[in-house]
């Protein structure tokens, strides 16, 4: 999969709502977009004979963004470790010393946005603006300045309000004696598969470009990072759509072109856009002056995968278990443990396509929810107040490693037959070896069958198994008794809590071999 990252942008409107951040000014123009201006041209029953009015109506509040980038290259020379090595950097050739040292030059880089208030607020793509300049031998870029450009040419100098770089949003702020025409969001949790959209954005810098198709999938994760939740259409969107708009049949914007699924880099009828309904939260906290704020309750999760799920006798895809409890968030407080399958949160269902972290991040800070959840088979509510998500570098430094340190030597046990892993004791001595607490209880894979199911999902020799069917087990005996339990309780999966090294401990679901 290629991503050709488009056009991200959070539009508010003008007056639209008493809730509302990005208020107009007393006396602004309408919106372009506004209710009754293209209500003519956007007839209910099926596609309009033309989108013309529609496009004229709203392509003057979208933009054309650039950027002038200063680009550390490194200083290639063809000749080092040669005779005339020394030749290459006494004519200057390649434009520096010829030492290797990096040398400057100047780019350029070309991406859309769109026009939210009649005094100049642009949304766009925080990596429109980011000085994202790549290619062989670019050690760095700088932004230097920022252009908008609208339809009719005139060009204006943006200044930046605010940028969140984890839902690739920015908003810049231009500056004129006129009043500038705008657009504003409308309501994407409407928005159905099969609905008509507009896309208006500035592929490969060709300038003003409309395109249009519909809606193809709602939902849509394509990095399964917190803040996935992607429309997806059938527009043509390309490279340098970044930050236009994409709007609805009455000229609302319903969401944001930022991605493509291309193994070409050209488009090939699969585009994601950020739903308004996501985009307007984040860039009404820029607009106000302050950092994004995301809800946090200190978990680490795994998505009930058919495995897990088996290992559970749980359904899969319904709930995401809990791997880890940060102490003293707001997981811990609430009394949420490690190994309780959480099924649904402030009364919406845990899916593949409502995940634990989207809900939970756009959820705002101090919000007391319940939560559902299910521990040792039966369903428990409790209460939580959502915290304030950490920095991303924060929570990735909480993850610790993920490597072995070491590998114990192997030894037969009774597991070996039944789920293929043979396990020896977790002593001082072993832990210290694998680089973990004396404290650590568990026991160590010695050995792996590389036929066994549990070789397929990964598990390696050195591995530390803490549970199994969420039972601590202390010694081989122990993760025997378990994996026994379990056959005869009809379970075909047995699910291992498994730790490597320092790293986050996680479930994996591994198939019981039948007795022989």
């Amino acid at each position: 999969m290629r991503y050709a990252y488009a056009i991200t942008a959070a539009l508010l409107a003008g007056g639209a709502s008493a809730t509302m951040v990005l208020q107009q000014p007393v006396g602004a123009q309408v919106a372009q977009n506004a209710p009754g201006q293209i209500q003519a041209t956007a007839p209910r029953p099926g596609a309009p004979l033309s989108f013309a009015d529609l496009a004229a109506k709203l392509q003057p509040a979208v933009v054309n963004i650039s950027t002038t980038q200063r680009v550390q290259l490194q200083n290639q020379n063809p000749f080092a470790g040669t005779p005339f090595g020394d030749l290459f950097g006494r004519f200057g050739q390649g434009g520096g010393g010829g030492d290797g040292q990096p040398v400057t030059r100047e780019a350029t880089s070309l991406g859309s946005g769109f026009i939210i208030s009649a005094d100049g607020y642009v949304v766009t793509n925080n990596h429109v603006i980011s000085g994202g300049a790549q290619g062989r031998g670019v050690v760095s870029s700088v932004v230097d300045s920022i252009t908008v450009t609208l339809p009719d040419r005139t060009e204006y100098k943006a200044r930046v309000v605010g940028r969140d770089p984890y839902s690739d949003l920015a908003l810049l702020k231009i500056e004129s004696k006129n009043p500038f025409p705008f657009v504003q969001f409308g309501d994407s949790t409407r928005t159905r598969v099969g609905d008509w959209v507009v896309a208006i954005g500035n592929p490969f810098g060709l300038g003003g470009t409309v395109t249009a198709g519909i809606v193809s999938a709602l939902h849509r994760s394509i990095s399964g990072g917190a803040y996935d939740r992607y429309i997806q259409t059938d527009a043509s969107i390309n490279q340098g759509n970044s930050g236009g708009p994409m709007f609805d049949l009455g000229g609302n914007v319903i969401g944001i072109n930022t991605a493509i699924f291309s193994p070409t880099g050209g488009n090939v009828g699969i585009g994601f856009a950020i739903p308004a309904e996501q985009a307007r939260p984040v860039i009404e906290q820029l607009k106000n002056g302050g950092k994004v704020k995301r809800g946090y309750l200190g978990v680490g999760i795994q998505p009930m995968s058919e495995d897990i799920a088996a290992g559970l006798g749980l359904p899969k895809d319904r709930g995401e278990i809990v791997s880890r409890v940060e102490p003293g968030e707001a997981a811990a407080r609430a009394g949420i443990r490690q190994g309780d399958v959480i099924v649904k949160v402030n009364n919406r269902e845990v899916t593949p396509d409502e995940t634990l972290s989207y809900i939970v991040a756009n959820t705002p800070v101090g919000t007391r929810m319940p939560i559902e959840l299910i521990r040792q088979g039966k369903r428990i509510t409790v209460t939580a107040v959502v915290g304030e998500r950490p920095a991303e570098d924060q929570l990735a430094a909480n993850d610790g490693g993920d490597e072995d340190s070491a590998t114990p030597a192997p030894s037969a046990q009774s597991t070996r037959e039944s789920i293929g892993l043979a396990l020896q004791a977790l002593t001082p001595d072993v832990a210290r070896q694998l680089g973990v607490p004396a404290t650590t209880r568990g026991v160590v894979v010695s050995q792996v069958d590389p036929n066994s199911d549990a070789a397929q999902e990964g598990i390696q020799r050195g591995d530390i198994i803490l549970s199994i069917n969420q039972q601590p087990v202390a010694a081989p005996a122990d993760a025997a008794a378990a994996v026994e339990a379990t056959r005869k309780s009809g379970r075909a999966t047995a699910l291992l809590f498994i730790q490597r090294g320092n790293g986050t401990p996680r479930y994996i679901g591994v198939k019981i071999n039948s007795p022989k």
